[in-house]
């Protein structure tokens, strides 16, 4: 019997990494702190996306601007990505000899690990983790990698189905409680507000965001396949289309739950629910638009040094993970009871001027430990879990 040796795991150098999926991530965690902050913030009855119902004016237009840009919009962004980037790990398995069994357990252990981070980023900071899902999309839908595109496109057709099912049973329980919940984020009791994330946690992760990020992944793999956004000139024309398209479709499908949540439509329960789930599916267009159009800005930089900017963006991205558990830590310090308070205090639109600023900081601090050759700490810990023995380096 022949054993393939076994390949030595080196993080891809920065120098030797595709712009466009790394400007992505860091671009999208401002998506991600976005639709996070308001969640931290008290009110005694919000709309479908949790922001406050008896707002001023002003700060309705606020919501309407992030309702139909922002949430649900993210997520199915993250998701393409977390796809797109299997498959490159699948890619530089094959590339060092690994046979698809052993990178399928790599794929797998990787996956395992981002659950319990996942837990754990749940248990003491944030009901709403996202890392437990790609998790559990990695553990059980590994074989997804090596599907054919026809299977890839039938699985996100049937679970966008699923998805709008789904959507319609959470408006359905929304509006039957008048959108009067406790959010686990206002709660004094520190245990109380613990077994309140994990109760939260538990029902979202294999139900609301298994479905949110399926379609978003299989399309994320069937881009990955075609070096879309590492080739981004040889597909300017696929991802022109995407941004329009994916823009027209996001702003069509957003607007009716744009309308309800500030105040210009007050539409009866079937309408409502229904506005929510075309909204919510409607996102995926929204993520891939995005995730295109910082493509097409990618391949315009292609040509020079990417400037300043860019280069930090680029930099939260490849430390994507480190950054995005930073913004809960920043959120929980801030705004929850065992913190600063200011959840009681403050409104939907100081959350959201709080959520910039604290996302330009994680950009700063990325672009700081890039310029020092430093990777993110829990990126760093997540390979070294990932691969325990084979002598995980970083080449700089």
């Amino acid at each position: 019997m022949t054993l393939s040796p076994p390949a030595v795991h080196t993080a891809t150098p920065a120098a030797q990494r595709s712009l466009a999926p790394d400007l992505a991530r860091g671009t999208m965690l401002l998506l991600i702190a976005l639709a996070h902050a308001h969640m931290f913030i008290g009110h005694d009855q919000t709309g479908f996306r949790g922001y406050a119902v008896d707002a001023a004016p002003l700060e309705r237009l606020l919501t309407g601007v992030q309702v139909l840009l922002v949430d649900g919009r993210a997520l199915p962004m993250f998701a393409a990505l977390f796809g797109y980037g299997l498959v490159r790990l699948v890619d530089r398995q094959t590339r060092k000899g690994a046979t698809w069994p052993q990178t399928r357990r790599i794929v797998r252990r990787r996956s395992a690990w981002l659950l319990v981070f996942g837990f754990a980023h749940a248990l003491l900071l944030f009901f709403g983790d996202i890392l437990a899902a790609y998790g559990f999309v990695g553990l059980l839908f590994t074989g997804m990698l090596v599907a054919r595109d026809r299977t890839l496109l039938k699985i996100a057709a049937l679970t966008s189905l699923a998805h709008i099912a789904v959507l319609v049973l959470l408006g359905l329980s929304a509006e039957s409680a008048d959108h009067r919940t406790e959010q686990p984020t206002t709660i004094a009791d520190p245990l109380a507000a613990l077994a309140m994330r994990l109760m939260t946690w538990s029902a979202l992760t294999p139900t609301f965001y298994l479905v949110s990020i399926l379609p978003a992944f299989a399309i994320g793999i069937w881009a990955a396949r075609r070096r879309v956004l590492d080739e981004p000139g040889r597909h300017r024309g696929l991802l022109t289309r995407t941004a329009l398209w994916g823009t027209a479709i996001s702003l069509v499908g957003g607007t009716p739950l744009m309308l309800a949540e500030t105040g210009l439509w007050d539409p009866h329960t079937p309408a409502a629910v229904s506005a929510y789930a075309l909204h919510s599916v409607t996102g995926i267009a929204a993520g891939l638009a995005y995730a295109a159009l910082i493509g097409l800005i990618a391949d315009r930089r292609s040509a020079g040094t990417p400037g300043a900017i860019p280069r930090a963006l680029a930099a939260c991205g490849q430390r994507s993970l480190t950054c995005y558990v930073l913004q809960s830590v920043a959120f929980v310090a801030l705004f929850s009871p065992q913190g600063a308070g200011l959840g009681t205090e403050l409104t939907d639109a100081a959350a959201s001027a709080i959520a910039v600023a604290v996302w330009a900081a994680t950009v700063a601090l990325a672009a700081a430990m890039a310029r020092n050759g430093r990777r993110g700490p829990l990126e760093t810990l997540l390979r070294r879990l990932t691969y325990p023995r084979s002598g995980f380096k970083y080449a700089k």
